[in-house]
């Protein structure tokens, strides 16, 4: 067994012993579609701005990124820095592991709880709510593994900068309600001012969001959106790994 095949074993197992957030990290995105769907007032009514559709039929997209960014900005990263405040990533110094092979262990077991946690979420907003399922599920598929690996990239980053939990937290708290913002939770994208529409489409959850939208309704992905999330996935992937401290 390879030393990423054990240590991403290992981290599985140890997310899989913490119930509470096992629970909170599948259950979120699906919760959170329910409460949309069955409490918001207006969410269910299709409206002739958007082509007959209902809110909560192009709202899920921005579900989906929230969820990703829920886990990739303010879990992991604290997870990481916590490991390394006990002393953890100090131990394994000592060893032959390499930096990039624990945050690699660490993107592969947060990536799948969030595939997963997707999951749920679309069969609750498909059984419950009768919203369409994607156009075209495989490209939707490979948007969002692409679009999820760019925004882990930079809870990698924030994970291999901070000394503490705390640090980690306060960092991913600054960097997570704008990358919201620009993903279109409170403003979906194509109501967005020009400006503040090209800046989101510069950034992981906003090309993430703003791509998965486009499979979702069966149109073509911008370029620009894809060679954003594999710019954010291999320059900033690689500055994580670089910058990672043991101490």
């Amino acid at each position: 067994m390879t030393a990423l095949r054990r240590l991403t074993v290992m981290e599985a197992k140890l997310f899989l012993r913490d119930p509470a957030a096992l629970v909170m990290a599948l259950a979120f995105p699906m919760l959170l579609i329910v409460v949309l769907g069955g409490v918001m007032p207006g969410f269910r009514t299709p409206v002739a701005e958007l082509a007959g559709l209902r809110p909560i039929d192009i709202y899920l997209p921005v579900v989906v990124a929230m969820a990703v960014a829920t886990v990739a900005i303010t879990t992991l990263p604290t997870t990481v820095a916590g490991y390394r405040e006990r002393g953890v990533l100090r131990r394994m110094a000592t060893t032959p592991v390499r930096p990039a092979k624990l945050l690699g262990a660490q993107l592969l077991v947060s990536v799948a709880a969030t595939t997963l946690a997707v999951g749920l979420a679309v069969a609750a907003a498909a059984v419950a709510f009768r919203v369409p399922l994607p156009e075209h599920p495989v490209r939707f598929l490979g948007v969002f593994l692409l679009g999820a690996a760019a925004t882990f990239a930079v809870g990698l980053l924030i994970a291999a900068l901070a000394s503490t939990g705390r640090a980690a937290n306060a960092i991913g708290m600054l960097v997570y309600f704008p990358m919201l913002f620009f993903a279109g939770v409170w403003t979906p994208g194509p109501m967005m001012p020009g400006t503040i529409r090209r800046l989101s489409d510069l950034t992981p959850l906003g090309a993430l969001s703003q791509a998965m939208q486009a499979s979702w309704a069966g149109d073509a992905v911008r370029p620009l959106h894809l060679l954003v999330m594999v710019g954010y996935l291999t320059v900033v992937g690689a500055l994580a790994a670089r910058l990672f401290r043991w101490r």
